[in-house]
């Protein structure tokens, strides 16, 4: 992986990186990199945008805190309260306290753990008001780094309505699916109270600022970024400005974001040159990094490292009361964080937890907070490298004496559950939801297929029908070409499935036929739990089909395994009662397995 800083620190990692450091206080979670060689007087502290852009800038945050340690500054990066794998709120208070409270909490966290008392504030999205509200409470702030700054909160929740509209229609979401209740986006709700204080923010209006420095990124297209920064001129800091470079590619989407690598140098080297240079007389540790488990109703989570080197990080969660269920490993989708689509892992864990269900969801390497492996391949999606973190989780939870387990895993972690569990003895179940494929072929392209990823005859044909997919199509928003290559190929794949008899004699297909149904009975003979569960219309059930059989029938060599079909749900299960059948299957094979 490439870093942003100077050049003896780019290329591939020769040696384990390990995880940042996790800590725990004002209920929520924050990841503490402490500086390689401390240098500076001055640490920074990251304040996240929200919701689907804090997804897609998790990895980003993560490199460039390990590239600050490199050049000597600590820095620190946390979930703001009912966030991630923050506690939950039952009462948010007023407008944007809450998220200030945890925010100022973080800042006296990050000085006493890195000894420093100044700060460099590194803000994007929504996390920039936070930054210049707490910046006029906060004593010693040398810089605050405003990221594509919500400027006008009344535009950006217009932005986040058509943002959430193009995303669930990238997902195939009908409007009867999708979820329209106040300000969502990506299965993720803002408070109300939040909202309604959000509309009202004008940072046109800002008198003053809490820094003697700036740096402003503007976003390509949007003049408003351009006039801001103008503005902030006005007010008597010292202002840099630079583009956003790359910033469409970093929030499009968690599994496809490119790294703004250009945009990231330009942050390091920024906070290098206003930090202030330390003297070990002037700098005192008042704080060694712990995490304390934060307790909920009926659950106990607990933010650790794990694995060679301590390079993974995860959430135990575990039940306060007694343990009745076998522990289930919550594997990541793509590079959405551990906390899952929507927090759905979350949501889970906890879930299982009341029920006497303990659980582990951490990140494989170079998936959000998790550093890469040594000399891994950039893209690890259906990459034999994510074994080994599966593996290192299994490890953990064998010292830990929480076997038995099960994997659990959704699209690509559905893939990644399957293969895991033929590899590991120690996987006694197995439940995949939506699985791509049982079988990647190694020379087709992992990032082709993400950018362009096929769906079923039957949304295609839906899609069809539908006049806004006809404009679309019309006004070039559509990729004709790769849509039309994904059907010839959907209706290929079909035609092998009826004329199997004849066509599963070819050897492209005899052969990742006969590898997936080996594994299966690689499975069914060890006695491992089996549960697949598909949305109706997902790609993926075609791809079962074609093991399996239009009607499944090839099941009955495999009678214990069981096959659930979810009506009216998409790929990340979105509507509510699909994900409670997703919880209701995990529920049972945790208590099955914990007898």
């Amino acid at each position: 992986m490439a870093a942003l800083g100077a050049a003896e620190y780019q290329g591939p990692l020769r040696e384990t990186t390990a995880a940042a450091t996790p800590v725990t206080f004002s209920g929520t979670v924050g990841l503490f990199t402490p500086a390689a060689a401390p240098t500076s007087q001055t640490a920074v502290l990251f304040l996240s945008p929200w919701g689907f852009e804090e997804m897609c800038t998790r990895k980003f945050w993560r490199i460039l805190a390990e590239d600050l340690a490199k050049t000597g500054i600590a820095s620190l990066r946390f979930d703001y309260a009912g966030t991630g794998d923050a506690l939950d709120i039952e009462d948010p208070g007023e407008g944007l306290a809450l998220w200030e409270d945890t925010a100022r909490a973080a800042a006296a966290m990050l000085q006493s753990l890195s000894g420093c008392e100044r700060l460099i504030l590194v803000s994007q999205g929504l996390g920039s008001i936070v930054a210049l509200d707490i910046a006029e409470q906060l004593s010693a702030v040398d810089g605050i780094a405003l990221l594509a700054p919500t400027i006008s909160g009344r535009a950006y929740l217009r932005e986040l309505t058509v943002w959430s509209k193009m995303i669930d229609e990238g997902m195939g979401l009908t409007e009867t699916q999708r979820r329209t209740e106040g300000v969502t986006i990506a299965s993720l709700s803002m408070p109300d109270a939040i909202a309604a204080a959000v509309k009202k923010l004008n940072l046109m209006t800002l008198a003053h600022v809490g820094a003697p420095d700036c740096l402003v990124l503007t976003r390509p297209g949007r003049p408003g970024d351009t006039d801001f920064a103008a503005h902030l001129e006005t007010l008597g800091p010292h202002v840099e400005r630079a583009a956003y470079e790359g910033y469409d590619e970093l929030v499009s989407n968690p599994t496809i974001a490119t790294m703004p690598l250009e945009a990231g140098r330009k942050i390091l080297d920024w906070a290098r040159s206003i930090a202030v240079e330390s003297t070990t007389a002037s700098r005192r540790i008042l704080r060694t990094p712990r995490a304390e488990a934060l307790e909920g109703d009926g659950f106990r989570e607990t933010p650790l490292r794990f694995g060679e080197g301590d390079r993974l990080f995860g959430i135990l969660c575990e039940p306060t009361g007694a343990r009745t269920g076998a522990t289930a490993l919550l594997l990541t989708t793509a590079y959405d964080r551990h906390a899952g689509w929507g927090r759905m892992s979350v949501i889970m864990a906890r879930a299982l937890a009341r029920d006497g269900i303990p659980s582990l969801r951490f990140d494989t390497a170079n998936v959000a907070d998790s550093p890469p492996l040594p000399d891994a391949q950039e893209q690890v999606l259906y990459s034999r490298d994510q074994h080994q973190d599966v593996r290192a989780a299994l490890d953990f939870l064998e010292i830990q004496k929480l076997l038995p387990a099960f994997a659990v895993g959704r699209c690509s972690g559905g893939y990644l559950a399957f293969q895991s569990a033929i590899r590991d003895s120690r996987c006694s179940g197995l439940i995949t939801v939506n699985p791509y494929a049982f079988f990647w072929d190694e020379t087709q392209s992992v990032d082709a297929a993400l950018r362009f990823v096929p769906r079923s005859l039957e949304t295609y044909g839906q899609k069809l029908l539908q006049f806004e997919t006809l404009k679309r199509l019309y006004g070039g928003q559509i990729d004709a070409k790769s849509a039309a290559r994904n059907i010839v190929v959907a209706l290929a794949r079909r035609a092998v499935r009826l004329g199997r008899p004849l066509l599963g004699v070819l050897p492209f297909f005899a052969g990742e036929h006969e590898t997936v149904i080996n594994g299966f009975r690689t499975l069914t003979k060890r006695q491992v739990d089996i549960s697949l569960i598909y949305s109706a219309h997902d790609i993926g059930l075609d791809h079962f089909r074609e093991h399996f059989g239009e009607d499944a029938a090839g099941l009955k060599n495999f009678p214990d395994i069981r096959l659930t079909i979810i009506p009216d749900a998409d790929h990340n299960l979105t509507p509510p009662y699909a994900r409670k059948v997703y919880l209701h299957e995990v529920r049972e094979m945790g208590l099955r397995l914990g007898k």
